[in-house]
Protein backbone atom coordinates (compact mmCIF):
# COMPACT_ATOMS: atom_id res chain seq x y z
CA UNK A 1 0.00 0.00 0.00
CA UNK A 2 1.23 3.48 -0.91
CA UNK A 3 -1.05 6.44 -0.22
CA UNK A 4 -0.21 9.89 -1.51
CA UNK A 5 -1.73 12.80 0.42
CA UNK A 6 -1.84 16.33 -0.96
CA UNK A 7 -2.69 19.21 1.35
CA UNK A 8 -3.89 22.48 -0.18
CA UNK A 9 -3.94 25.47 2.11
CA UNK A 10 -2.93 29.06 2.51
CA UNK A 11 0.33 30.36 3.93
CA UNK A 12 0.01 30.52 7.70
CA UNK A 13 -2.64 27.78 8.07
CA UNK A 14 -0.12 25.10 8.97
CA UNK A 15 -0.27 22.79 5.93
CA UNK A 16 3.41 21.89 6.11
CA UNK A 17 3.08 21.25 9.84
CA UNK A 18 0.06 19.02 9.18
CA UNK A 19 2.06 16.94 6.69
CA UNK A 20 4.86 16.51 9.24
CA UNK A 21 2.39 15.46 11.94
CA UNK A 22 0.86 12.90 9.55
CA UNK A 23 4.34 11.40 9.15
CA UNK A 24 4.96 11.25 12.92
CA UNK A 25 1.57 9.64 13.55
CA UNK A 26 2.02 7.14 10.70
CA UNK A 27 5.36 6.05 12.14
CA UNK A 28 3.69 5.56 15.55
CA UNK A 29 1.26 3.22 13.78
CA UNK A 30 4.15 1.18 12.35
CA UNK A 31 3.99 2.65 8.85
CA UNK A 32 6.60 4.39 6.75
CA UNK A 33 6.03 7.98 5.71
CA UNK A 34 7.57 11.10 4.22
CA UNK A 35 6.45 14.72 4.02
CA UNK A 36 7.57 17.90 2.33
CA UNK A 37 6.11 21.32 1.51
CA UNK A 38 6.12 23.27 -1.73
CA UNK A 39 6.10 27.02 -1.60
CA UNK A 40 8.23 29.86 -2.84
CA UNK A 41 8.48 33.29 -1.31
CA UNK A 42 4.85 33.02 -0.24
CA UNK A 43 3.12 35.39 2.08
CA UNK A 44 0.41 34.74 4.62
CA UNK A 45 -2.75 33.82 2.74
CA UNK A 46 -1.14 32.73 -0.55
CA UNK A 47 -2.06 29.22 -1.79
CA UNK A 48 0.48 26.56 -0.77
CA UNK A 49 0.83 22.78 -1.09
CA UNK A 50 2.23 20.15 1.22
CA UNK A 51 2.76 16.49 0.39
CA UNK A 52 2.87 13.27 2.39
CA UNK A 53 3.26 9.63 1.49
CA UNK A 54 2.23 6.76 3.76
CA UNK A 55 3.15 3.15 3.11
CA UNK A 56 3.39 -0.22 4.77
CA UNK A 57 6.73 -0.74 3.01
CA UNK A 58 9.69 1.20 1.76
CA UNK A 59 8.84 4.39 -0.10
CA UNK A 60 10.85 4.57 -3.29
CA UNK A 61 9.08 7.60 -4.78
CA UNK A 62 10.31 11.05 -3.87
CA UNK A 63 9.27 14.48 -4.99
CA UNK A 64 6.01 16.22 -5.73
CA UNK A 65 2.94 14.69 -7.35
CA UNK A 66 -0.29 16.04 -8.77
CA UNK A 67 -2.41 12.85 -8.53
CA UNK A 68 -3.44 12.18 -4.94
CA UNK A 69 -5.20 9.38 -3.14
CA UNK A 70 -6.25 11.89 -0.49
CA UNK A 71 -6.79 15.61 -1.03
CA UNK A 72 -7.05 17.78 2.09
CA UNK A 73 -8.41 21.28 1.41
CA UNK A 74 -7.79 23.54 4.38
CA UNK A 75 -9.65 26.57 2.99
CA UNK A 76 -12.93 26.28 1.05
CA UNK A 77 -11.97 29.50 -0.76
CA UNK A 78 -9.45 27.39 -2.70
CA UNK A 79 -12.40 25.47 -4.13
CA UNK A 80 -14.18 28.66 -5.21
CA UNK A 81 -11.03 29.99 -6.91
CA UNK A 82 -10.47 26.63 -8.69
CA UNK A 83 -7.05 26.07 -7.09
CA UNK A 84 -8.32 22.53 -6.54
CA UNK A 85 -8.42 22.07 -10.34
CA UNK A 86 -4.61 22.16 -10.46
CA UNK A 87 -4.42 18.62 -9.06
CA UNK A 88 -6.13 15.27 -9.63
CA UNK A 89 -7.83 12.85 -7.27
CA UNK A 90 -7.35 9.17 -8.08
CA UNK A 91 -10.24 6.75 -8.50
CA UNK A 92 -11.50 5.81 -5.04
CA UNK A 93 -9.80 8.83 -3.53
CA UNK A 94 -10.89 10.86 -0.54
CA UNK A 95 -11.40 14.63 -0.46
CA UNK A 96 -11.50 16.23 2.98
CA UNK A 97 -12.63 19.87 3.01
CA UNK A 98 -12.74 22.56 5.68
CA UNK A 99 -16.25 23.68 4.88
CA UNK A 100 -19.54 24.66 6.40
CA UNK A 101 -22.47 22.34 5.79
CA UNK A 102 -24.24 24.59 3.26
CA UNK A 103 -21.16 25.66 1.30
CA UNK A 104 -22.43 24.39 -2.06
CA UNK A 105 -19.28 22.42 -2.98
CA UNK A 106 -19.46 21.32 -6.63
CA UNK A 107 -17.87 18.16 -8.02
CA UNK A 108 -16.79 20.09 -11.12
CA UNK A 109 -14.41 22.08 -8.90
CA UNK A 110 -12.16 19.00 -8.77
CA UNK A 111 -10.33 16.90 -11.35
CA UNK A 112 -11.62 13.43 -10.50
CA UNK A 113 -10.05 10.39 -12.15
CA UNK A 114 -13.02 8.24 -11.16
CA UNK A 115 -15.23 8.03 -8.10
CA UNK A 116 -14.23 10.13 -5.10
CA UNK A 117 -15.59 10.27 -1.57
CA UNK A 118 -16.17 13.73 -0.10
CA UNK A 119 -15.93 14.68 3.58
CA UNK A 120 -16.38 18.01 5.30
CA UNK A 121 -15.76 19.48 8.71
CA UNK A 122 -16.05 23.06 9.89
CA UNK A 123 -12.44 23.25 11.05
CA UNK A 124 -12.66 27.04 11.28
CA UNK A 125 -15.44 26.81 13.87
CA UNK A 126 -13.50 24.17 15.81
CA UNK A 127 -10.37 26.37 15.79
CA UNK A 128 -12.35 29.39 16.99
CA UNK A 129 -14.13 27.36 19.67
CA UNK A 130 -10.73 26.23 21.01
CA UNK A 131 -9.11 29.67 20.60
CA UNK A 132 -6.62 28.36 18.04
CA UNK A 133 -6.06 31.78 16.49
CA UNK A 134 -2.78 33.44 15.53
CA UNK A 135 -2.71 37.05 14.31
CA UNK A 136 -6.47 36.92 13.82
CA UNK A 137 -6.38 33.75 11.69
CA UNK A 138 -8.05 30.52 12.85
CA UNK A 139 -5.44 27.77 12.64
CA UNK A 140 -7.22 24.79 11.08
CA UNK A 141 -4.43 22.27 10.54
CA UNK A 142 -4.99 20.18 13.66
CA UNK A 143 -8.78 19.93 13.24
CA UNK A 144 -8.18 18.89 9.64
CA UNK A 145 -5.90 16.10 10.89
CA UNK A 146 -8.75 14.70 12.97
CA UNK A 147 -11.03 14.82 9.92
CA UNK A 148 -8.28 13.17 7.83
CA UNK A 149 -7.99 10.32 10.34
CA UNK A 150 -11.74 9.61 10.33
CA UNK A 151 -12.22 10.02 6.57
CA UNK A 152 -9.35 7.77 5.56
CA UNK A 153 -8.87 5.32 8.41
CA UNK A 154 -5.15 5.31 7.55
CA UNK A 155 -3.87 6.53 10.90
CA UNK A 156 -5.45 6.10 14.32
CA UNK A 157 -6.76 9.31 15.87
CA UNK A 158 -4.87 8.42 19.06
CA UNK A 159 -1.61 8.52 17.10
CA UNK A 160 -2.54 11.86 15.51
CA UNK A 161 -3.30 13.31 18.96
CA UNK A 162 -0.05 11.97 20.40
CA UNK A 163 1.95 13.41 17.47
CA UNK A 164 0.18 16.75 17.90
CA UNK A 165 1.03 16.81 21.61
CA UNK A 166 4.67 16.07 20.83
CA UNK A 167 4.79 18.83 18.21
CA UNK A 168 3.01 21.46 20.33
CA UNK A 169 4.22 21.17 23.90
CA UNK A 170 2.26 21.90 27.06
CA UNK A 171 -1.15 23.55 27.01
CA UNK A 172 -0.94 24.26 23.24
CA UNK A 173 -0.57 20.53 22.59
CA UNK A 174 -3.53 19.70 24.80
CA UNK A 175 -5.83 22.24 23.11
CA UNK A 176 -4.76 21.13 19.63
CA UNK A 177 -5.38 17.48 20.58
CA UNK A 178 -8.88 18.43 21.70
CA UNK A 179 -9.44 20.08 18.30
CA UNK A 180 -8.27 16.87 16.59
CA UNK A 181 -10.77 14.81 18.58
CA UNK A 182 -13.64 17.25 17.94
CA UNK A 183 -13.05 17.22 14.18
CA UNK A 184 -12.75 13.42 14.19
CA UNK A 185 -16.22 13.28 15.78
CA UNK A 186 -17.77 16.02 13.63
CA UNK A 187 -16.54 15.17 10.12
CA UNK A 188 -19.26 13.90 7.78
CA UNK A 189 -19.38 12.38 4.35
CA UNK A 190 -21.41 14.35 1.82
CA UNK A 191 -22.36 14.39 -1.85
CA UNK A 192 -21.19 17.44 -3.79
CA UNK A 193 -23.48 19.26 -6.18
CA UNK A 194 -23.23 17.68 -9.65
CA UNK A 195 -23.49 20.64 -12.03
Amino acid sequence: MLVEVLILGRGGQGGATAANIIVSAAIMDGLMAQAFPFFGAERRGAPVKAFARISDGRILRHGMFDEADVLVVMDQGLVRTNYTKEVFVKDGGRIVINSQRDAGIKSKSFNLLGKAFFYRVDARAIALRNKLVIAGWPIVNTPMLGAFSKATGLIRVESIKKAVMEFFEGRAGEVNAIAVEEAFNEVEEFNPIDV
